[in-house]
C-alpha cells in the first residue's frame, strides 16, 4: 500500500484539530498544547523530524501523569503527533492511528461532562474527504468492547460510509 505526505498531512491536520478542541481539559501542562503545534508543523508542510515524535512521547507521558478526562486529551494529542506516521501496513491496527485522535477527544469530552457523541459529530463534520479515501484502504479496525471501542465503531462506520 501507498501512503503519501499529502495524505499524511491531510490526515494530522484533521487530527489536531480535533485534539486541539480538548486541550482545555490539560492546563497544567503544556506537553499536549506542544504536541498539537508539532502535529500542525508538519500538517502545514514542516519535516517528519524526532522532534515530532519527542512531542508526541511527551504528551504521552502527560497522559500517564493525568486524571481521566486529561489524560484522554493528552492521547488525543499523542494521536495528533503520531498520525504523521501512520504506517502503510494493511493491518487493522492503523485504523486505530486514524480515528485515535477523535476517539480520545471524544472520551475526554464525556469525561468532562459533556457529549462524547457531539465531539464525534463535530469531528466527522470537519473530516476531509482526503480522510475518508485514507481510511478506506485499510481493512475494518478491531476496536474491542469497551467505551472507548463503541467511540471507535462510531467514527470508523461513519467515515467509511
Amino acid at each position: 500500500m501507498e501512503l503519501d505526505l499529502d495524505e499524511l498531512r491531510v490526515l494530522t491536520g484533521w487530527a489536531a484539530d480535533c485534539a486541539e478542541r480538548v486541550l482545555p481539559l490539560t492546563p497544567d501542562d503544556p506537553r499536549p498544547a506542544a504536541a498539537i503545534a508539532a502535529a500542525r508543523e508538519f500538517a502545514t508542510g514542516g519535516p517528519r523530524t524526532r522532534a515530532l515524535r519527542t512531542a508526541a512521547w511527551g504528551a504521552l507521558a502527560a497522559a500517564k501523569a493525568a486524571a481521566p478526562a486529561a489524560a484522554a486529551a493528552a492521547r488525543a494529542a499523542v494521536g495528533a503527533a503520531g498520525a504523521a506516521y501512520l504506517h502503510p501496513l494493511e493491518s487493522p491496527h492503523q485504523v486505530k492511528h486514524i480515528v485515535g485522535p477523535a476517539q480520545q477527544a471524544a472520551l475526554a469530552r464525556e469525561l468532562a461532562g459533556g457529549s462524547a457523541e457531539a465531539e464525534i459529530e463535530w469531528a466527522l463534520s470537519q473530516a476531509p474527504p482526503e480522510v475518508r479515501v485514507l481510511l478506506r484502504k485499510f481493512p475494518p479496525g478491531k476496536p474491542g468492547n469497551t467505551r472507548l471501542g463503541e467511540l471507535h465503531r462510531k467514527l470508523e462506520s461513519a467515515l467509511r460510509a
